[in-house]
């Protein structure tokens, strides 16, 4: 259970404006301005420090809890992400059926970043049986030495016309991203995009809830802090 005490604003006010911020494409201030419609006086620099106190708990609590079974045909791809006016990189895989496999927000774009991300994902998923990857040499490296590594025979395809539906689900993140004008620090859009993602599996369907009750996405998302 993630403990809410301490806090000025009720458990519930809290965990809504966390959801508003990450599920839609707002900014801080405009949260601020909603929520003065409503009565509730905040600043919005009080709902930045929720994000980022709370969303790595509800990440891991997602993590922890049942979820449905991605496959084992993976597409991988990074798209760019702006932060303190330099871009950086978002890995990203989805399996054949567009479920999130996993992401990883780097400083940098080469074969140690890459290497990571995959075992990052496999740490959650186990291996893959194929990996579609674009023509970078860098994720071909990685993939290779991971190959290496495992022992496991993994077929690796690049082609960049396959990643189509990978590069598609980028513009559900990117769309999120964009009124946020750029991240002031690494670790605030490291914390940031993990809400956004964890939105975005919820919505997507990858949660299993309890008894297999249909609750909605926001009751999927606050169950995960109960």
């Amino acid at each position: 259970m993630i403990d809410f005490r301490g806090h000025r604003f009720e458990r519930d006010l809290i965990l809504t404006s966390v959801r508003w911020y990450l599920a839609y494409p707002l900014s801080y201030r405009n949260l601020e301005e909603m929520l003065a419609e409503r009565g509730v006086e905040v600043d919005h620099s009080s709902v930045y420090r929720w994000v980022q106190k709370f969303t790595p708990q509800l990440e891991a609590a997602f993590r922890k809890g049942p979820k449905r079974p991605v496959g084992t045909r993976w597409r991988m791809d990074e798209t760019y992400i702006k932060v303190k006016g330099q871009w950086k990189y978002l890995y990203r895989a989805v399996d054949r059926d567009g479920q999130t496999i996993d992401f990883l927000l780097t400083a940098h774009r080469d074969k140690k970043a890459a290497h990571r991300f995959f075992k990052k994902a496999i740490r959650q998923h186990g291996l893959p049986d194929t990996v579609t990857i674009d023509k970078s040499g860098a994720n071909t490296v990685a993939l290779e030495a991971l190959k290496e590594e495992t022992g496991h025979a993994i077929e690796m395809r690049q082609n960049k016309y396959l990643n189509n539906l990978v590069e598609q689900d980028h513009r559900a993140v990117k769309r999120i991203v964009r009124p946020m004008l750029g991240f002031q620090s690494f670790r605030s859009a490291r914390v940031t995009l993990q809400g956004i993602e964890l939105m975005h599996m919820i919505k997507k369907g990858q949660m299993i809830t309890v008894d297999g009750r249909d609750f909605s996405a926001a009751e999927q998302f606050y169950s995960l802090a109960a």
